[in-house]
């Protein structure tokens, strides 16, 4: 009952009794809806309980809400029901933003943390041109010897500087979220996110060698690991299943406004003299003041609290995320049903009856459901580091002053590419939700692929050329903006979503460690590939890490589009196998008998049938692991 959108996955029949989905499928139907199979008096008994065992106010609204019809055409059958009750509940159907001011604020507040984020890699970009030769680790001669091998040891030496930050989120943050998220809830996690995000820069600015640079930046890491874990996560759990996406992805476009805000510095102070490169580093801070400053204003979670057992603070923080108090009560309700179900499937998977950070980690693994998810989250993590963005996120003013670019003009274009992956993440906010997480993956990967083939194979153009520079430039623009489309926003918003409350805080240190990690060999191994390489030969070889990351998307990432954070449940109940044998016996020949063959009238298969129909999986007891 999160939301009453189409593909809510419950009915009521004439006898207003939620039917349990029939057929074969028993795993699928033990983790089914909480309220299958529910008579209307069972539950209205059940609310009662649970609001007179909880002290909640408003009982007569809680027997309204659990009954409401989910169909938004029926609504107006329900006598019950107020003018602005009614209007509210069509319009999360017709008018899908219509939300709170104050819930647009938590995302907008929260999201501060990913300025921080993009401003850092840009940071480092400009400053790569200039603390190099401060602290004698310039890697390309006259700098070193190549006879003796130094440019090669330092090349290692600057990969480890740019990627200090990751090594911090991998080896420490994404795995002390998960404790602080249980302690601190995810205000007060984000919060402690921030000091470290504050004071790290200012230090990264005062450092007098690498050494005292690389602790900066470690420490750096922890703050940003912090947010990247707990604010997708935040948002996830306060927005509505119909606009999560969009919402949710608003740490992508926050981060891509931070990269151009910190490409804006590099190319304001980079003439000031010795000093630019620690005001580039430094000014990174500046987004933590606001976020520290106001974060507490915003409501907690309402999930955490649920998870807690404060049902009152959750109902208060839904009050306040929901136009009416009607969708507060329906959510509240809703969402605990579901957790109590959770907690039956994890006390018949669990390794061990207790609930501990081990205990949680090994359950990523070991339960089916949660173990799907942890399997795509994987996926889409290690694409988004792989698909080469780094080549352009720390090193693309470098490589325009290699291809022939002055530093002006090389900070400029390198400014130029991000305000296209800005204007492009605006854009995809609205779209995410109506085209779906998966489409989109599939669609950039390809495309991301040819343009950085492309850009590198520019890097063979005679120097000559006048247009040698325009094309790597425009090709490298290009790729930008598809990433931005596919790549760069959704990896985040998935991974906050596709895993039950019960396992999220840790589901997402996984999600973030996984990426953080495999962003560390790549900012540590750059270097040392661009040297061995060449411009062209790297382009080329993340051009082919893309088509294996499609390849793996394509088979066994499934679609979370626009449903409630309870219902992908039933997505992830599908086994691997079964989502896999489908996308290459089915949709693919349908895809090439559409677009290919051009027969528009083809229609698409479905893996999952429409979830008003008796079932909803095409799938029988062979399917599920």
């Amino acid at each position: 009952m999160d939301d009453f959108k189409q593909g809510s996955v419950v009915d009521h029949d004439e006898e207003s009794t939620i039917q349990r989905p029939r057929g074969n499928d028993k795993s699928i139907a033990a983790n089914n809806n909480p309220l299958d199979g529910t008579s209307q008096a069972d539950l209205l008994t059940s609310i009662t309980t649970f609001v007179q065992t909880h002290s909640l106010p408003d009982l007569p609204l809680f027997q309204k809400a659990v009954l409401l019809p989910h169909s938004p055409t029926s609504i107006d059958s329900s006598s019950e029901l107020t003018t602005n009750e009614t209007l509210a509940l069509q319009h999360e159907t017709t008018h899908k933003w219509t939300q709170p001011l104050l819930l647009y604020l938590t995302i907008l507040m929260s999201s501060l943390g990913a300025l921080i984020q993009g401003w850092d890699q840009t940071g480092s970009n400009g400053a790569n041109l200039s603390f190099l030769q401060e602290f004698g680790i310039a890697d390309t001669p006259p700098a070193c010897s190549v006879a003796t091998g130094e440019c090669a040891r330092r090349t290692w030496l600057v990969g480890f500087v740019n990627g200090a930050p990751f090594v911090g989120i991998a080896m420490f943050a994404a795995w002390i979220s998960d404790p602080l998220n249980d302690w601190m809830a995810r205000r007060g996690t984000i919060f402690i996110g921030c000091i470290f995000s504050l004071l790290a820069p200012i230090g990264s600015a005062f450092a007098q060698n690498w050494g005292q640079l690389v602790a900066c930046r470690i420490l750096l890491g922890i703050g940003m690991g912090l947010k990247e874990v707990t604010v997708p996560v935040y948002g996830a759990e306060c927005v509505p299943s119909s606009i999560r996406g969009g919402l949710v992805m608003t740490w992508q476009l926050f981060t891509a406004l931070g990269v151009v805000l910190g490409l804006a510095a590099n190319l304001a102070v980079h003439k000031v003299g010795a000093i630019a490169w620690r005001l580039q580093l430094g000014s990174a801070c500046i987004p933590a003041v606001p976020l520290l400053l106001f974060v507490y204003f915003c409501p907690e979670s309402p999930r955490w609290y649920l998870k807690k057992g404060r049902v009152k603070e959750a109902y208060r923080s839904l009050i306040r995320l929901r136009n009416t108090r009607l969708q507060a009560a329906r959510d509240l309700y809703y969402i605990h049903a579901q957790l109590e179900q959770e907690k039956q499937m994890v006390e018949k998977s669990a390794v061990a009856n207790r609930d501990d950070f081990l205990t949680r980690f090994i359950e990523l693994f070991t339960i089916p459901r949660i173990r799907r998810a942890t399997q795509a989250s994987g996926i889409v993590m290690i694409a988004q580091q792989f698909c080469g963005v780094n080549v352009i996120a720390f090193y693309s003013s470098t490589i325009f002053v290699q291809a022939g670019f002055t530093v002006t003009n090389a900070l400029a274009v390198s400014l130029g590419v991000k305000i296209a992956g800005l204007i492009t993440t605006c854009f995809i906010i609205f779209v995410i939700d109506t085209f779906g997480r998966r489409a989109l993956l599939n669609f950039t990967f390809p495309n991301m692929t040819w343009t950085l083939l492309a850009a590198g194979l520019c890097f063979l153009i005679d120097k000559s050329s006048d247009a040698r520079l325009g094309l790597i430039a425009f090709f490298i623009f290009i790729f930008q903006i598809f990433y931005s489309a596919g790549g760069g926003p959704v990896p985040f918003t998935y991974s906050a979503e596709c895993f039950p409350l019960s396992h999220r805080e840790m589901g997402m240190s996984w999600a973030v460690a996984t990426n953080n990690f495999w962003g560390s060999i790549v900012a540590l191994t750059l270097p040392r590939i661009l040297a061995a390489f060449t411009p062209a030969g790297t382009f080329g070889f993340y051009a082919g890490l893309n088509t294996l990351a499609l390849v793996l998307i394509f088979l066994f990432v499934p679609e979370t589009k626009q449903r409630s954070l309870e219902e992908l449940e039933y997505v992830f109940e599908v086994s691997t196998r079964r989502h896999a044998s489908f996308q290459i016996r089915e949709q693919l020949p349908w895809w090439f008998r559409k677009w290919i063959l051009r027969q528009q009238d083809t229609p698409e298969p479905q893996l999952y049938k429409t979830p008003r129909k008796s079932t909803m999986f095409k799938s029988s007891d062979a399917d599920l692991e």
